[in-house]
């Protein structure tokens, strides 16, 4: 597994973690803050869910920003050996969960899916652990199958088997949108793991074959393809969300009109606060916004894959797996939610990491970050000769 890496090695740094990527991720969040304000103040202002509050979502996504970094500050402190150990324990736990969620009386029904469980007066979604126990998960079972990487019957069926489980159980919530990111996670672990490319090539056009099936026998998503397609042809109907963030992107050019002044927020466009964020980041500052949102993004994905290569070099396996499948995992949902903002992607109910409003995936994103940060402190303490 892992081609031989000839580039020179890295360069000894005083710094105890990288810090671009805490400060790239910082901006992510501080951002996600304001958007999330400005994207929900009409909302909450005319609901009586929220108390006609006009800083509801604030306070709320406030509060889970401040769990979500206590829970992460733990997760450093775990040593990547030990998320190893316990890898395959804590993946078929959030298995586990995806049952219970669709079992009537304990699930919680949600805009038509059933995706949320309630725990302790405490609601979260089940998908968004999944995602995290899938990239620890994949990666300690590539390293434990690296001399079969190269076979299908003994390297990828049986990983295979585990993921088609997984899907099945969240097609029935039904939540496509956690499949796909899912399975990016596994399939990009196994190739970076060592998997035979034409093995890869085939299986990759096998899995599109599949997810067009998926898509053609079941009217709900047709509809949202056909949306996608053509949203102008029906924008009071299946084409609603995708033209009114059109209209948002039309409406930002190249700075904006001003931060608050977003009209499509006005009880236009649909979760604004959460799917659709980036459209109004798109209305309210424009190209500009959305060009940093990129960039960040591209950095922190960029720094995971770096993060990830240096744990290889220094034969770190599982570490460098796990470092590029939260790259994998924050690139490919970042990139899927922006896609369908901007119209080159069916709609799904994916949200944009680290700056949509949501406990759930605030805390699993920073947990994921955390481990890979700690996975960057270790590549460090390794390289001065000394032992995490």
């Amino acid at each position: 597994m892992f081609r031989p890496v000839t580039s020179p090695p890295p360069r000894l740094s005083a710094a105890p973690i990288d810090g671009s990527l805490v400060w790239s991720v910082l901006l992510l969040l501080v951002t996600g803050l304001v958007m999330v304000y400005s994207a929900s103040i009409a909302t909450a202002e005319a609901g009586r869910a929220t108390h006609f509050e006009p800083t509801y979502y604030l306070v709320r996504q406030t509060g889970f920003l401040a769990v979500a970094l206590v829970i992460a500050r733990a997760a450093f402190e775990v040593p990547v050996r030990l998320w190893q150990t316990v890898a395959q324990t804590l993946f078929f736990g959030a298995v586990l969960l995806l049952v219970l969620v669709l079992i009537p009386g304990i699930g919680r029904e949600v805009n038509g899916s059933q995706r949320w469980l309630r725990i302790g007066g405490i609601g979260f979604q089940p998908s968004e652990i999944v995602k995290l126990c899938t990239v620890l998960y994949a990666a300690d079972y590539t390293v434990r199958k690296a001399a079969h990487m190269g076979s299908l019957k003994r390297g990828f069926l049986p990983m295979a088997a585990v993921m088609f489980v997984t899907g099945c159980l969240l097609l029935l919530e039904p939540d496509f949108g956690a499949f796909a990111v899912i399975t990016a996670i596994a399939m990009g672990t196994l190739f970076l793991g060592g998997m035979n490319w034409r093995l890869f090539a085939s299986l990759i056009v096998l899995l599109l074959i599949g997810f067009v099936t998926l898509i053609v026998t079941s009217p709900y998503r047709m509809q949202r393809v056909l949306g996608f397609l053509d949203p102008w042809s029906d924008p009071y109907g299946k084409g609603y969300q995708l033209s009114h963030a059109l209209m948002a992107f039309g409406r930002g050019e190249w700075t904006g009109v001003g931060l608050g002044a977003s009209v499509e927020k006005l009880f236009y466009l649909p979760e604004a606060h959460t799917d659709f964020l980036l459209a109004v980041i798109a209305e309210e500052i424009g190209f500009v916004g959305v060009a940093a949102v990129l960039g960040l993004f591209a950095w922190v994905v960029a720094r995971a894959f770096a993060i990830g290569r240096q744990a290889a070099r220094l034969e770190r396996y599982y570490a460098a797996l796990v470092a590029q499948g939260v790259g994998l995992w924050i690139g490919v949902q970042a990139l899927i939610n922006m896609g369908v903002n901007m119209g080159v992607l069916p709609t799904k109910g994916l949200t944009l990491p680290l700056l949509s409003f949501g406990g759930s995936g605030t805390v699993a994103n920073l947990v994921a970050l955390a481990i890979l940060l700690r996975v960057d402190h270790e590549n460090r303490e390794t390289m001065k000769g000394r032992t995490c």
